[in-house]
């Protein structure tokens, strides 16, 4: 539990780190990726070189079609902040977990009980409320405000297709080879995004690069690493709990050091978006056919699910 505090505070500072960078989003989203992959690429190439031999190529591409979906996360993400309020995106963002319930019971034919509808219908109107700018903005705030929080969903709905498209490779595969090739494939696929965009790559003041390595190292190794270490220790509903923290944490960070003040529609809208997430995640599933009961976030047999974006 202390461990996903640390981590909660550490992914909660990934807005407020991208709103310093005056880097194109894709760029930043790009150097964050990439960073990490080389932080952790040692560690899994080295003392857990064995474990790659688990992955056939079919989970290979699973893994790097969860790479191109991460690489969508990000990049819609990233670019939301320059629209839209901290609080309002990243509130918006983690709404995932709606997304992975809807999709595990479209694609997967999954069974979702009526706390998870309830959850997800809670969820959406409070998306409807953030939509609503500020009444007193102006129109062309508005509309900006609503473009950053639609960027926002789109966001959620790519981490919540990286997590689906992963999610049964989580069963057999351990997290370093897995996220080894997903951080491969995203780190590419964001790479061809700033090349088709024509943005530079390498024409950045050393505060940027210390910008990008600290997207890296707080958020991607402290934030989500450290996640992935609990959910061995915890029930993966207490973490996706746990990370509604983030909305919080990120708002917080905004006023203090962006005096960045979220409206009232925000928060209330915020509010009842993580009423919503709250009740998705933490609904029990109906066992499958194999008996291994699902959580409303992925949890699926002995393995735990992966949250490393």
């Amino acid at each position: 539990m202390a461990a996903l505090g640390v981590a909660v505070a550490a992914v909660s500072t990934a807005a407020i780190l991208v709103r310093w960078s005056r880097a194109p989003s894709s760029v930043a989203a790009f150097y964050r990726v990439l960073f990490t992959l080389a932080l952790i690429a040692p560690f899994a190439l080295g003392d857990h070189s064995g474990e790659f031999r688990q992955l056939s190529r079919r989970d290979a591409g699973a893994a790097v079609v969860a790479g191109v979906a991460l690489a969508l996360h990000f990049a819609s993400w990233f670019e939301s902040l320059s629209w839209t309020s901290v609080a309002a995106s990243t509130t918006l963002v983690q709404t995932q977990p709606v997304f992975v319930a809807v999709g595990a019971a479209l694609v997967l034919g999954e069974y979702v009980d009526r706390r998870v509808v309830l959850g997800i219908g809670v969820a959406l109107c409070g998306a409807v409320v953030m939509s609503l700018a500020d009444p007193e903005a102006s129109v062309a705030v508005a509309g900006e405000a609503r473009i950053g929080n639609a960027l926002a969903v789109v966001g959620a709905a790519a981490g919540a297709a990286y997590f689906l498209a992963g999610r049964s490779i989580r069963q057999r595969v351990t997290v370093f080879p897995y996220v080894t090739v997903v951080y491969a494939a995203c780190a590419a696929t964001l790479l061809v995004v700033v090349l088709a965009r024509g943005q530079p790559l390498f024409a950045y003041p050393p505060r940027e690069w210390l910008l990008f390595l600290g997207l890296a190292v707080g958020p991607g190794l402290f934030g989500h690493t450290v996640v992935n270490w609990a959910l061995e220790h915890v029930r993966s509903t207490v973490a996706s709990v746990a990370l509604l923290g983030e909305p919080v944490g990120a708002t917080l960070l905004a006023l203090l050091l962006l005096s960045e003040v979220p409206t009232t529609v925000t928060l209330a809208g915020g509010g009842v978006v993580i009423a919503g997430i709250y009740l998705t995640s933490t609904a029990r599933r109906r066992p499958d056919a194999g008996g291994a009961a699902a959580s409303s976030d992925g949890e699926s047999g002995a393995r735990p699910d992966d949250r490393s974006s």
